[in-house]
């Protein structure tokens, strides 16, 4: 288990937007949770993964794959991404169980080091199949955070009212105030 804090901004949305938000803008320069093990540890620990799915160079390679599968189907189009995220999907399976608690749903896989990658596309599926037009990236310009809508009415357009919301409402004004 890592002891490492995570660094990134924008913390504790669903498994797969999570996935995307390794990657984040510090003052114009991108950073990369996923650079090494020791940030896919960080990020294991962050979603409580880290105790079923060891930090291992072939984890954090088939991560890195799945990020880029929803990275397109997520900023790009599900034509393009479809087939992407279909290959991940292609590593692992649920099996439906019966337990004393009643029908059971748990993700088995040929290759443990797929676990994180194929948890997070199957999320995707899920968030797509609960409300595919929550699923959003932030609207600032140089924020390339992505995150799921869960307000009332829907009309979340910032990863962080503090961060990203704030920026622009200052530019704004900043705008206004210099026409006058």
């Amino acid at each position: 288990m890592s002891t490492s804090r995570d660094p990134r901004p924008l913390t504790g949305e669903p498994l797969a937007l999570d996935l995307l938000n390794t990657r984040w803008n510090r003052e114009g320069v991108t950073q990369d949770l996923l650079a090494d093990t020791g940030g896919l540890a960080v990020w294991l620990a962050s979603n409580g993964l880290d105790a079923a799915h060891p930090a291992g160079a072939d984890a954090l390679r088939h991560l890195l794959l799945a990020r880029e599968a929803l990275q397109t189907t997520v900023d790009g189009s599900l034509a393009q991404g479809a087939p992407l995220v279909d290959a991940v999907l292609a590593h692992g399976r649920i099996r439906a169980r019966l337990t004393e608690e009643g029908a059971a749903e748990e993700p088995e896989f040929a290759d443990p080091s797929w676990g994180p990658a194929w948890l997070a596309a199957r999320n995707y599926l899920e968030l797509l199949a609960q409300a595919p037009d929550r699923i959003r990236s932030c609207a600032h310009d140089t924020c390339v955070l992505h995150f799921f809508d869960t307000s009332r009415n829907g009309t979340r357009r910032w990863c962080s009212m503090a961060a990203c919301g704030n920026r622009a409402k200052a530019s704004r004004h900043y705008a206004r105030s210099k026409e006058i």
